[in-house]
């Protein structure tokens, strides 16, 4: 009889488990995308240059795994190298932002969902060498990379145009511990990405 029982909690516990990873499974949704937006920041001032405008294109990902709820991970950088790194000739830069994030994820209509999006990072500058002493090496060997822990906020709306398909207009806000590159320790960017959801 006890082991009759044992048998039949096993199994009953196999049940359970199996359900609940089947509906959890169910659950999941990966995301990928890809996007170009631009960046908003104070003017250039004393302290340094300004991080606004440039194209910043950038990829995404996050898995959804639970209640609408995951992580997810982005990058976003400047198409273009700036001059004058800090006022000095003879130097480009290139803002890299990359952050991982708590995501949330709500439907909000048929084929349209809310994203919210909040988690950690780094703003990355990478440094270039382009002409020094008449000598052009053409900016294309990192010579140096500053780097400063970053907090973003931001979200977006996804439309699915067909299956898995969407397009996501976003926006993220930006702050830069002790930022003494740039003229300020704040910084937005807003633009949108195209992507597919794997469910």
């Amino acid at each position: 009889m006890k082991s009759a029982l044992r048998i039949v909690l096993v199994l009953t516990l196999g049940c359970i488990a199996v359900s609940a990873f089947s509906n959890l499974a169910q659950a999941q949704k990966i995301d990928i995308g890809f996007g170009v937006g631009t960046t908003l920041a104070p003017a250039a001032n004393s302290n340094g240059p300004s991080l606004a405008g440039g194209a910043y294109p950038g990829f995404s990902g996050d898995f959804l795994f639970w209640h609408n709820l995951g992580v997810g991970g982005e990058v976003f950088f400047r198409g273009s190298q700036n001059s004058g790194f800090e006022g000095l000739t003879g130097f480009n830069y290139r803002p890299v932002f990359w952050n991982i994030n708590a995501v949330y994820s709500p439907k909000l209509a048929s084929h349209t969902y809310l994203e919210l999006v909040g988690g950690i990072g780094a703003l990355d500058t990478h440094i270039y060498q382009c002409n020094i002493g008449g000598i052009t090496c053409g900016g294309t060997s990192i010579i140096s990379s500053s780097n400063h822990f970053d907090a973003d906020l931001g979200g977006g709306i996804k439309f699915y145009l067909k299956g898995g398909f969407f397009i996501r207009p976003e926006a993220r806000v930006y702050f830069v511990n002790n930022n003494t590159d740039y003229s300020s320790g704040h910084a937005a960017r807003v633009g949108a990405s195209i992507g597919y959801t794997f469910r």
